[in-house]
């Protein structure tokens, strides 16, 4: 295994994302400088297996890989199948918890805006070398952290105070906040979320700024950021991408298609004039704006061998409904097959012309208000509710 970016210590660290023009705030550099990333790691980390690909499997310490990805700007994956990987030779299937890429753990700490006196929750402990770098700032006193996971917590404990910092770690459900150690000036979450635990808002005092990955699991997330406001609301804009992992209890589907596909059903087949290129990337703009207007979605494409282009998407939702669509290189029109009592297909359809009639924005022109009574998205300005 080898990485693009191979570094050796904080210090490196730090001057990586220096040069790449993302460590900008002196008292961001300091703390990169003073916390280090390979502290908080596991000494196994989950790497992609280079003979299937679709598995992952451990990689311990003592492999060049691993000091090699911990100290480049990259995700590491520290946690399959939440704990308790069963694959053949102890493979791991899926990702449940992971460090967050270096450069993007800044951009959402700058979001922050952090004042020197500021407490913060921070919603997904991991590692707790977020939780290292806010306390390093801020002082532990100020920072509280909620992990679900108890053997994480127990993990970024005994990390933070082998660094010598001391911020609370509480073990429990990060969509529920830390309501005996609030109010908080801001919070920040490790996890992705859609629609936004109002718990985070109303334990946030008034002028206060709450960062999340937000969106749906159909597309990759956008990294929100709301101010809280004297009503106790809370509004705000998406300011950019942050592909992350999701609260449990907001996951979407696992599992194999089949499990929620029966191609041997009746089918209603029709013919459709969409470009399902717009929507074939988890990271495009037209299937973050699809899967804000079609809850619940799912898919998954399948790709000819042949070299002739041509695949096929198959969108479910987990109540049996499902739609097919087959893509033929310069048809200009596609076969649509659809089953169940919601018409996923139309629904999908109707989504992506909304996008084009709207100018085909990108995920920043979102945004979304969260009350006591719900979530609304938005479009350019709150007074334009999509859903």
């Amino acid at each position: 295994m080898t990485s693009t970016h191979p570094e050796s210590g904080p210090a490196e660290l730090a001057g990586l994302l220096r040069t790449q023009g993302d460590l900008t705030d002196p008292a961001w550099e300091q703390a990169f400088r003073r916390v280090p990333r390979g502290l908080f790691i596991p000494d196994a980390i989950w790497a992609p297996d280079a003979r299937d690909a679709t598995w992952l499997v451990r990689v311990e310490r003592d492999d060049p890989y691993w000091s090699q990805v911990v100290y480049s700007d990259s995700a590491v994956a520290t946690q399959a199948d939440d704990g308790a990987p069963d694959g053949p030779g102890g493979r791991g299937r899926y990702v449940t918890s992971s460090a967050s890429q270096p450069s993007l753990v800044l951009r959402m700490l700058d979001a922050l805006d952090v004042g020197e006196d500021s407490r913060v929750l921070e919603i997904g402990t991991g590692t707790g070398f977020n939780a290292a770098l806010l306390a390093e700032r801020l002082g532990g006193p100020n920072v509280v952290t909620v992990e679900v996971d108890g053997q994480v917590a127990a993990h970024a404990r005994e990390r933070l105070a082998a660094a010598g910092l001391a911020p609370t770690v509480v073990v429990g459900d990060g969509a529920r906040g830390a309501p005996s150690h609030g109010p908080f000036d801001r919070v920040i979450a490790t996890v992705a979320a859609g629609p936004v635990p109002y718990a985070w808002v109303a334990q946030t005092r008034a002028g206060g700024v709450i960062v999340v990955p937000w969106g749906t699991p159909y597309a990759s997330t956008g990294l929100l950021r709301l101010v809280v406001k004297e009503d106790g609301t809370a509004s705000g804009p998406v300011i950019g991408r942050a592909g992350f992992m999701w609260l449990r209890q907001q996951r979407g589907l696992t599992g194999g298609w089949r499990t929620y596909v029966d191609t041997s059903a009746p089918v209603e087949t029709s013919a459709s004039t969409l470009d399902p290129d717009d929507i074939l990337r988890m990271d495009s703009p037209a299937r973050f704006a699809v899967g804000l207007r079609v809850p619940g979605l799912c898919q998954v494409d399948f790709h000819a061998s042949d070299g002739s282009g041509e695949y096929t998407l198959w969108f479910y939702d987990g109540s049996g409904a499902w739609a097919s669509l087959d893509y033929v290189p310069g048809a200009g029109e596609y076969v649509v097959e659809q089953h169940g009592e919601r018409r996923l297909f139309d629904e999908v359809e109707a989504a992506y012309r909304w996008w084009e009639r709207n100018g085909r924005p990108d995920c920043e022109r979102f945004g979304a208000t969260v009350t006591a009574n719900g979530e609304h998205v938005w479009l350019d300005r709150p007074e334009c509710v999509v859903s």
